[in-house]
């Protein structure tokens, strides 16, 4: 099998550029948007006064690198390697330790839609944690938090603007457990970020093949895409065929973090027959999946027995896949799950990978009529005993949340889950505000991220218009992404985060200068402003471009604003002139 490479080309009037730190191979990316200078007319004559470049936070990776070569069959660069292996306390397998890993390596019928470069995997070395947690705790600064600590700040430092994030700030966050930095020593591939509440809001993309639709390719392209628009991160949620291979297709040409929900893979292993899931099986699942490379797994251990009777009084049951599998699992066998029960075991392997662990909520509210009930918030409660039992073993911990909830149960859910889970970072799909627009509900889910992540969520999971549905589509991927960009950013100007307000700043004076071109690139999704406004302006062929097609020449507020400083200059001229 062999994938075409993937043409995201580059941002428009953009150049990648390299950040260095303090500590050996530190190179941060970030995005320099170009802008035009502001052009004038005095005394008759043209006057141009430049306007400056604006640096944004760029989760493209080397995919517009103009000076990387790309290869999708190979992957890409692997360059958070030499960091592993700087520090001594990892050491490379002879082979894959997962039996269903070795048994998806020797099959020869799969060897068509193979990933065609093999990387041994690496673990901790016996006795060692390998965490971005441990070495926190232990007052060891990183590379990977000198990494995010520049790349929060972007060009807070530049522009004189005061900001609270230093490397040490960012080590203090993770070591109590406020923030993580997702980073499984099998995935070099992936650039550094951070989820914590005083850091960007964070969004994270969903994508993944089902029985009935989509192939190996088709959701590279969503990975690759999904970053370019601006994704932080990725979650791989396939229930179709190959998910083994897939996955490593994904994680190989993945530049951002990549989390799984392992009980899914799990389930394919058994056929769909819940009754026949083990820990034995599950055990496996989650090592396979450390060895390649997945950053966070997305665990139901929160499911309890008692939420089978609390499932039957909602209007919607339980809506979360892993939450129904494992409320099953404990009525067929009348006993707490093995993720409850193993959940030391579990942790003790993640520590060696560096695999975070995202604890999911089984019970989120499927409606809004089942918001903020006993379901839903005795598994957050169990959650926070099992945040502080993950912090035991070094293992990072995000929390998710909901799901359907009305605007006035916003704010209780994030209260709740500071006090429950002692602050450790949330993450929610949402929330969904109001169950009347399917088809919209990127929207409706928008309004509610925006919201709690004001309110202190660290992470949004974005939602698609094809959200109860159907499986989303690349063109779906976007709509979700820049819906969910909308929000986050809507956030961290609420949240009065440093220099958040600076591409708002910069894209405002050009909308009022009628600066076209910038008002496109400083824009989320620059192709879609473009050409929305080109297709517009063909039916006005006026040559005059001080206005648009909705308010026309004569009604143009913003025109008007200008003439009205040109009439008082005059004015003021006259004035002195008598």
């Amino acid at each position: 099998m062999k994938i075409d490479n993937i043409d995201v080309s580059e941002y428009p009037n953009s150049e990648k550029i390299y950040v260095k730190g303090n500590l050996p191979g530190v190179n941060v990316a970030m995005r320099k948007i170009r802008q035009y200078p502001t052009v004038k007319i005095e005394n008759g004559k043209r006057v141009e006064y430049p306007n400056e470049d604006v640096v944004v936070y760029d989760t493209s990776g080397p995919y517009t690198d103009r000076n990387v070569e790309i290869d999708i069959n190979r992957g890409l660069p692997r360059d958070r390697m030499q960091w592993v292996l700087d520090r001594e306390d990892t050491e490379e397998l002879p082979d894959i330790t997962s039996d269903y890993g070795r048994m998806r390596r020797d099959c020869r019928e799969l060897d068509a839609i193979r990933f065609p470069v093999a990387h041994r995997p690496r673990r901790a070395k016996e006795g060692h944690r390998v965490t971005q947690m441990y070495y926190a705790r232990k007052g060891i600064v990183t590379p990977e938090m000198e990494y995010v600590a520049i790349r929060e700040n972007a060009e807070c430092a530049a522009k004189g603007i005061k900001s609270h994030i230093t490397p040490e700030f960012v080590r203090e966050e993770v070591a109590a457990g406020r923030a993580i930095i997702a980073s499984n020593i099998n995935h070099p591939e992936a650039e550094p970020m951070v989820i914590g509440s005083r850091f960007r809001c964070k969004l994270n993309t969903n994508i993944g093949n089902s029985a009935l639709s989509s192939g190996i390719e088709e959701e590279v392209a969503k990975a690759v895409w999904s970053c370019y628009w601006g994704g932080d991160t990725l979650m791989d949620l396939s229930t179709g065929d190959n998910i083994h291979e897939t996955r490593e297709w994904i994680i190989r040409n993945c530049p951002v973090p990549m989390g799984t929900v392992p009980i899914y893979q799990a389930l394919e292993k058994v056929n769909g027959r819940v009754q026949d899931l083990t820990w034995e099986i599950y055990r496996d699942t989650l090592i396979e999946q450390c060895e390649q490379g997945v950053d966070y797994f997305t665990i139901h251990a929160g499911v309890l027995r008692e939420h089978a009777q609390l499932v039957e009084q909602r209007l919607t049951g339980c809506v979360s896949r892993g939450g129904s599998i494992m409320t099953q699992w404990c009525v067929l066998h009348n006993e707490e799950s093995f993720l409850y029960t193993h959940f030391d075991e579990i942790c003790e392997i993640l520590n060696k990978f560096d695999v975070a662990v995202s604890l999911g909520d089984g019970m989120r509210p499927g409606s809004g009529h089942d918001a903020n009930d006993r379901a839903q918030f005795l598994e957050l409660e169990v959650l926070g005993e099992l945040t502080r039992k993950a912090w035991e073993h070094d293992v990072q911990v995000i929390v998710e949340g909901p799901g359907h909830v009305p605007m006035h149960k916003i704010r209780e859910n994030m209260e709740k889950q500071i006090k429950e889970c002692d602050s450790a970072p949330f993450y929610t799909l949402g929330p969904i505000t109001t169950d009347i627009a399917p088809g919209y509900d990127h929207i409706t889910s928008a309004i509610g991220a925006a919201i709690i992540s004001w309110l202190g969520t660290a992470m949004i999971c974005y939602v698609t218009p094809k959200e109860h549905l159907a499986l989303p589509t690349l063109s779906d991927v976007r709509e979700g992404v820049i819906a969910y960009k909308i929000a986050a950013h809507a956030a961290d100007l609420a949240k009065q985060f440093p220099g958040a307000e600076i591409r708002d700043n910069a894209l405002s004076k050009a909308r009022y200068e009628f600066r076209w071109k910038d008002q496109f690139n400083l824009s989320l999704d620059p192709e879609r402003a473009k050409k929305y406004y080109l297709d517009a302006r063909r039916e006005a062929q006026d040559a005059d471009d001080k206005f648009c097609t909705m308010c026309g020449p004569n009604f143009c507020a913003m025109r008007i604003s200008q003439n009205i400083a040109e009439d008082c200059k005059s004015s003021a001229i006259n004035s002195d002139n008598d």
